[in-house]
């Protein structure tokens, strides 16, 4: 019980608690060196401002302190349930995370994931489906015409993306051969050889390849083994966000600001949070499963264990590794944040039209294509290996 608690502490404190606020921090200022400005530097604590570090600080207290309004006609409770609806799954999602692989400490085995279950990506897809009634309910319950168009919007937009989003990992779960999201990075953990099929195949006399060729390896992720398939699931978990540029649902120049039109205080800061908050989800599990996880590049757990506990002793070189795989974590998903902010103030608003052209006719056609090359070059490695 107390390990559990101890994870949930570290997923509120320091994922949604301490990236939250950096999140709407990093959205200022990178945009700001993007386009050549400061950024926010006003908000200060006695003259010091922090490079703008105390702005989501002054949002909270901003939101808190203004006027909850419902609009009249709006159905109330459901008006009031929506942000929530809306919140919850990007909170819930975080549970099957895992932040780093399990550690053996004498007779106690350390995992740093909440729920370790065999079908936690299944659980993503589920939880996240759930923000689509937030968004649908929040339009509605808002007795507003262009509240009811932005959540038709979004409501068609996240179930089609939601198809394509499944299918695109279906590669990826052939070759890692689990719906676990632990065991889909541990999997990861390791290198293979960029040429060994020369030797498999013949081309090579003898039983290894020569050291020069030996030497070029990369590390088993998922980015390269499902290129395609990482290109079209970060497209679409993107698009399920509803941010730029797939943000048709709430596009202000058409919809004023489309499904949340009718919010304002915390209510419209739930909508807030839950938008932000699934950037740096979305980092986590693209992470998870195609950038290693917590693996660190050609250094897997037991050379790491073993080279330090020559020196320091096993429990110590166990808990150094494991500060090193959290910190690799968080590194990778650091990167994925940044690349999701340029995405999304390099690229100009998708028409909606262009955003259903985008999943159906072209995401899922080559989501289906990649499970059957996949497949192909699965049988292929097998009988050549064989």
């Amino acid at each position: 019980m107390t390990e559990v608690v101890l994870k949930l502490l570290f997923i509120v404190l320091v994922v949604a608690g301490g990236m939250l606020p950096l999140i709407t921090w990093i959205e200022r200022k990178q945009s700001a060196v993007m386009q050549d400005r400061i950024g926010a530097n006003r908000a200060d604590l006695m003259g010091v401002t922090l490079l703008g570090l105390l702005h989501p600080a002054a949002d909270v207290l901003k939101l808190f302190s203004k006027e909850d309004v419902v609009p009249e006609g709006a159905n109330r409770l459901l008006h009031l349930l929506a942000p929530v609806i809306a919140f919850v799954p990007a909170l819930l999602v975080l549970a099957v995370i895992p932040y780093g692989g399990a550690y053996r400490f004498g007779d106690t085995t350390l995992s740093l994931v909440v729920a370790d279950v065999d079908w936690g990506m299944l659980f993503v897809f589920a939880a996240g489906s759930i923000a689509t009634y937030g968004a649908v309910i929040a339009g509605w319950a808002s007795n507003s015409n262009w509240g009811l168009l932005g959540s038709m919007r979004a409501s068609a937009q996240m179930i089609s993306y939601e198809v394509t989003m499944g299918l695109s990992l279906v590669g990826m779960f052939m070759v890692a051969g689990s719906l676990r999201l632990p065991e889909i990075a541990a999997f990861q953990d390791q290198s293979f050889r960029l040429l060994g099929f020369l030797l498999h195949m013949g081309f090579v006399e003898g039983e290894t390849l020569p050291f020069h060729l030996d030497l070029l390896r990369l590390p088993m992720w998922g980015i390269f083994l499902q290129p395609l398939g990482f290109l079209l699931f970060l497209t679409c978990i993107m698009a399920e966000n509803k941010r730029p540029p797939f943000d048709a649902p709430e596009g202000e120049s058409e919809l004023i600001a489309g499904y949340h039109m009718e919010y304002s205080g915390m209510r419209f800061g739930l909508f807030y949070t839950a938008e932000f908050l699934e950037v740096p989800v979305i980092g986590a599990i693209v992470a998870t499963l195609f950038l290693g996880g917590w693996a660190i590049p050609f250094l897997s757990q037991e050379t790491i264990i073993a080279f330090v506990a020559g020196g320091f002793g096993e429990g110590f070189a166990t808990g150094l590794c494991l500060v090193l795989h959290v910190l690799c974590f968080l590194t990778k998903v650091a990167i994925l944040i940044w690349l999701q902010m340029a995405l999304r103030w390099t690229l100009p608003r998708f028409r909606y039209d262009q955003v259903m052209d985008l999943c159906w006719k072209m995401i899922l056609p080559l989501s289906i294509l990649n499970v059957f090359v996949t497949g192909a070059g699965i049988l292929l490695v097998e009988g050549v290996i064989s």
